[in-house]
């Protein structure tokens, strides 16, 4: 009995940190090792070996550990900035730091007392002179009166800049997961197959970008397909649904769970969109898609990512509601990343060229100008513009969910330096610390070093000719 509720709080509590997993960058393997733990006593010889081949590089155990972050950068809060208003308010302060709202509250109350409100917060033209502080009876200085208009400011600030990386980081985890991070913790845990294979296959899809030729794997890999066989009729593929909307999937929801669904990628994909038009520059080249001093490719491709996700759920749920022929009126196409420049030249120089999915997204009007209703795109015009670049415009996920990939064979995670793998993580660390392959001069005190691990064969990745200088 005492064995049975130890493995029954063990079980638990891999559930729980399955869960957790979900809204931060595990690698597979260390998720795969939880799913052994959840699903202990339950998994058939053939599902536990395919699982053990992908555990048994788990940086959990003392076998294997990883110099890469296993979380995604997430927004700081404005502790620092109500620490010091507090001060200078002389009282405690009532607030959720790493909440705008919240801080935006504070600010108007503290501000109360120094006649500040977020509507009159210019520092030249809206401070009160000796007179109106006399006035309203502020017994401060004009340094600590501005000490204080300035701070409520910062406050004010903050809040704006926490909710925009917020929503930033809330994007990215859609263009990662799905709708999976938003997944409650009672409704995971109550059915363990669905939260494995959810958790599991998650993980594969944040994997980061190697760089290389050959494209990406398929992020549902033999593993995932082992988990996903498990889920039978009574499986809560609605859950599932949030993080893989693919046909197999969307045939087990009902009408209404559908629609729904097909709502929220529709909500998203015009936030996302609305995004990328605000921060679309005029001086970027559609037609490559090749980063440029000033860029800011990390968000921008974090949007079109989240955009991407959004726009194939939107379709995969259009087509499993027999609802295709929307698209006749509108097709907002796909949105391209941003490409690193040496990349780009790589794939020149092997003789390629710009991707057939750039020059169908640069003769195409943008999706934000498509979506707000500035500029028109039917499936027609996305029809002759893959026609032009010699792409299928189903098959290749313009105008129809993307085709069926092949399941993928796993593979354990390669460490990365800047999308370049190393066969060690303590080079890996050493490598990405000195600047290696990141496009900036090398730290001289650790150029010996890191030229000693190039020359000893520590990189396992390809490699583009500009890049052996390093």
């Amino acid at each position: 009995m005492k064995h049975r509720k130890g493995s029954e709080r063990s079980r638990r509590k891999a559930l729980a940190e399955l869960h957790g997993s979900l809204d931060r960058r595990c690698r597979p393997e260390d998720v795969a090792e939880l799913v052994l733990q959840a699903l202990a006593g339950r998994l058939t010889g053939r599902e536990r070996n395919v699982l053990a081949r992908a555990a048994r590089h788990s940086s959990r155990g003392a076998a294997w550990f990883t110099s890469m972050p296993d979380d995604y950068a997430r927004p700081v809060g404005g502790a620092r900035q109500v620490a010091v208003a507090a001060r200078l308010f002389d009282g405690p302060a009532e607030v959720d730091p790493d909440d705008p709202e919240s801080l935006r509250a504070y600010a108007s109350r503290a501000g109360h007392s120094i006649g500040w409100t977020p509507d009159r917060s210019d520092f030249l033209a809206d401070r009160l002179n000796r007179e109106a502080r006399e006035a309203a009876g502020m017994d401060l200085s004009k340094r600590q009166y501005n000490r204080r208009f300035r701070m409520l400011r910062r406050i004010a600030a903050k809040a704006g800049t926490l909710e925009t990386e917020r929503d930033k980081r809330r994007l990215l985890m859609v263009g990662v997961t799905g709708f999976g991070a938003r997944v409650p913790l009672h409704r995971f845990v109550k059915d363990p197959d669905a939260a494995c294979f959810v958790a599991y296959y998650t993980a594969r899809r944040k994997l980061r970008r190697e760089f290389s030729l050959s494209g990406r794997d398929n992020p549902f890999d033999e593993i995932a397909d082992v988990l996903l066989a498990r889920c039978g009729d009574d499986a809560d593929w609605w859950m599932i649904a949030q993080v893989r909307p693919t046909p197999d999937v969307l045939d087990r929801l009902t009408d209404e769970e559908r629609g729904r669904l097909l709502g929220q990628w529709s909500a998203v994909m015009r936030h996302a969109a609305r995004l990328l038009g605000d921060r679309w520059r005029p001086a970027m080249d559609r037609a490559t898609m090749v980063v440029r001093p000033g860029d800011d490719s990390s968000t921008w491709n974090s949007l079109a990512g989240a955009y991407n996700a959004a726009r194939a759920g939107w379709l995969a749920c259009l087509a499993s509601l027999n609802a295709l022929e929307l698209l006749d009126a509108s097709c907002p196409g796909k949105a391209m990343r941003l490409m690193a420049a040496d990349l780009a030249a790589w794939h020149r120089s092997t003789g390629g060229d710009v991707d057939p999915g750039t020059r169908v997204w640069a003769a195409l009007p943008p999706p934000w100008e498509v979506l707000d209703g500035t500029a028109s795109c039917t499936r027609a015009d996305v029809e002759a513009a893959c026609r032009t670049a010699e792409l299928d415009p189903e098959r290749s996920g313009w105008t129809a969910p993307a085709a069926k990939r092949r399941v993928a064979v796993f593979r354990p995670t390669p460490e990365l330096v800047h999308g370049v793998a190393v066969a060690d993580p303590v080079w890996a660390a050493l490598l990405r610390r000195a600047g290696v392959f990141s496009g900036r001069p090398v730290r001289p005190d650790l150029a010996p070093d890191a030229l000693h691990g190039l020359r000893a064969g520590v990189v396992t990745g390809d490699l583009p000719g500009p890049r052996e200088s390093d």
